[in-house]
């Protein structure tokens, strides 16, 4: 049967949630951390390698990486308004230059950029920032580096051996820990931008070697803020699919 209870609760689970860019202060207990990743663990893998690793930070390590992280953050723009002497200077300092294990910075392909443009075009409308604010604009992308208020912050690693496929490993992993969370009434948002800096988390945590960061993941309890409700859509199915060929 098609359409039973478990399968409307998914189907349900999965339309309802949202990336979380606005939590409140309240703690989350150590317990439903470690019940959320007890429910993540099963998640499937190549060869069940299981080729990722989490580093959890909270209370003061997770505001000391807050802290560093945004200085980064704060370095790279000054980098940026400085034009060629700031270029420069950040060659010889190394400061603000990215030092992530993947490059987080890339050109769309033309093909999905309206997308992208749409998603934040319709993010910056539920925020009541207008397109020409250049300083709220700034403001809101530098709450990426603050975990957007996050009492949890988790840091996912891969094996580089294994290229893609610990990537898509490390994909999946993360959709089941969102789904687990969400079950329990919790938010999540994942974080590509948390990448771009790597050596702050390393410094904090003891990282194989071989393990490479991937991106973060805020943890929370949603906050009643307006941007909590943006909904960006998805295509529909039949944008999906790829016909056979003809002929």
């Amino acid at each position: 049967m098609v359409d039973t209870e478990d399968a409307r609760t998914l189907a349900r689970m999965l339309r309802e949630r949202r990336s979380i860019r606005d939590f409140s202060a309240r703690e989350v207990p150590q317990e439903l951390i470690a019940a959320i990743l007890d429910d993540a663990r099963w998640a499937p893998s190549w060869s069940n390698t299981q080729p990722y690793r989490i580093a959890i930070a909270s209370g003061e390590l997770k505001d000391k990486l807050k802290t560093e992280l945004l200085a980064c953050f704060d370095a790279s723009v000054q980098i940026q308004r400085g034009g060629l002497f700031g270029k420069l200077q950040a060659l010889l300092t190394r400061k603000g230059l990215p030092d992530g294990d993947f490059d987080t910075r890339f050109e769309y392909p033309a093909e999905l950029t309206p997308r992208r443009r749409a998603t934040g075009f319709g993010l910056y409308a539920t925020l009541g920032i207008a397109r020409e604010d250049a300083a709220a604009r700034h403001r809101q992308m530098r709450r990426n580096w603050e975990f957007f208020g996050a009492p949890v912050v988790l840091f996912v690693f891969v094996r580089q051996e294994l290229g893609a496929y610990s990537i898509l490993d490390g994909g999946i992993f993360l959709q089941s820990l969102m789904l687990s969370a969400q079950a329990r009434g919790l938010g999540t948002c994942a974080e590509g931008a948390l990448a771009t800096w790597a050596g702050p988390v390393r410094e904090a945590f003891e990282v194989p070697p071989a393990y490479k960061l991937l991106c973060g993941l805020a943890l929370g309890w949603p906050s009643d803020h307006v941007v909590n409700t943006f909904n960006p859509g998805r295509a529909e199915v039949a944008e999906m699919l790829i016909p056979v060929k003809r002929g």
